[in-house]
């Protein structure tokens, strides 16, 4: 017997409900790329055009998010019986692998300047910095509600996070070339951006790859979760425990559940499905849960059939 407390994934997911923060900061994000585009044109500075790269591939991830996000508001289909909410998942990982690449890029990049003299022009450099660092942090600012809610968010406000700590690597370095003309300054600084990048790309991957592996989410606790099941009365056992997560904000959960005979006999089903489900929507947010509740002597066999 299987029951399911929504019969049906939630229509909306995290990143949905953000979705305006996510175009205002595609705005903001292709404004100062530009800026920054010019300015390391007319200033010569490598760090400058690292940090315009990054807010570039930024603004795609973002764009990405935003594109992913309608897609998964499409419905349910006989073929795509959960819809299309992965899409967001896949998005996330297009944008940790792009920032991977851009970091890899940078890096290459300022190593060969070693042993060169650039010629950077210090006053546009600063210019086209301290903008770039202000519209990162009311970018931030944007984001920082849904971060917590949604991977896409959550990546795009890592972006942005990297994006102002390179802006204000590129201050420090066009201070450095002014005051003292230390021009490696500037290779040093796109090393650190691209030093800076690479961390938050691995931790956003990881987070993606757990999901898609349908890994446990890193906030349930399984042993938990089993010791509510059997604090319902009426339930004797519980096995093959699966919780995992179509996207941000929607988690899956399915057991088998062993009921007592006399539970089971007296038509105790509904109650205890009832329970169940509040139990688990309350206690561990999951709402889409699915239980097969098993009288005890059909669970030895499910033994028999199950590791």
């Amino acid at each position: 017997m299987g029951h399911s407390h929504t019969h049906g994934i939630q229509p909306g997911t995290a990143a949905g409900k953000h979705r305006k923060r996510l175009f205002i900061v595609v705005a903001i994000t292709l404004s100062v790329v530009v800026i920054q585009v010019i300015g390391a044109a007319l200033s010569g500075s490598l760090a400058l055009l690292a940090d315009a790269g990054h807010m570039l591939s930024d603004a795609a991830g973002v764009s990405i998010a935003l594109l992913a996000s309608w897609i998964a508001t499409r419905p349910a289909s006989d073929r795509s019986t959960y819809g299309y909410q992965r899409a967001e998942v896949l998005a996330a990982l297009a944008n940790a692998l792009v920032l991977i690449v851009i970091a890899v890029v940078i890096f290459i990049e300022a190593v060969r300047r070693f042993g060169s003299e650039p010629e950077v022009e210090t006053g546009i450099m600063l210019a086209a910095a301290v903008i770039g660092a202000a519209a990162n942090l009311v970018s931030l600012l944007v984001l920082r509600g849904g971060q917590k809610e949604s991977l896409n968010v959550r990546g795009a406000y890592l972006e942005v996070l990297g994006d102002l700590l390179g802006s204000i690597a590129v201050i420090i370095a066009a201070v450095i070339i002014a005051t003292t003309g230390y021009t490696q300054a500037d290779t040093w600084a796109s090393i650190l951006i691209a030093l800076m990048i690479l961390p938050r790309a691995w931790s956003l991957l990881k987070d993606v790859v757990n999901v898609l592996l349908e890994a446990t989410p890193k906030d349930v606790d399984l042993d938990m979760v089993r010791e509510h099941i059997l604090s319902v009365e009426g339930v004797t056992d519980v096995h093959d425990i699966h919780i995992w997560t179509i996207t941000s904000g929607v988690p899956v959960f399915s057991a088998h559940v062993v009921v007592g005979n006399e539970a089971f006999d007296a038509g105790g089903a509904d109650r205890i499905l009832d329970r169940l489900c509040e139990c688990l929507g309350s206690h561990f947010d999951t709402e889409h849960c699915t239980f097969q509740l098993e009288p005890q002597a059909h669970a030895r066999h499910e033994r028999e059939q199950h590791a």
